[in-house]
């Protein structure tokens, strides 16, 4: 098992910037495939971005594409997401996820989340 904290998340004017963190603890966090999804009120959870064990291939949403970053340091066990040119759009409750695929199955974690308002 994995345990993640997220922090980072607050108030942030239109077209300013935040970098969310997840910290994990437990079992080996470099096995982990480590996603950030988000959820605005009234609306499903969404995948934003997605980064591999190694780091070596992201994944992201179009609708952040060339504003957001996900990157990861193994050797802290923590996840980042660089979050540039924000909207309003962008407001929504933040969480991190670890997935693993084990014996057939794959399993996953989450984080409680981070509120990110983006208003002026």
């Amino acid at each position: 098992q994995v345990q993640l904290v997220e922090s980072g998340g607050g108030l942030v004017q239109p077209g300013g910037s935040l970098r969310l963190s997840c910290a994990a603890s437990g079992s080996t966090f470099s096995a982990y495939v480590m996603n950030w999804y988000r959820q605005a009120s009234g609306k499903e959870r969404e995948l934003v971005a997605a980064i591999a064990s190694t780091g070596g291939m992201t994944n992201y949403a179009d609708s952040v594409k060339g504003r957001f970053t996900v990157s990861r340091d193994n050797a802290k066990k923590t996840v980042y997401l660089q979050m540039n040119s924000l909207t309003p759009e962008d407001t929504a409750v933040y969480y991190c996820n670890a997935e693993i695929y084990l014996s057939g199955t794959w399993y996953h974690f989450w984080g409680h989340g981070t509120q990110v308002t983006v208003s002026s």
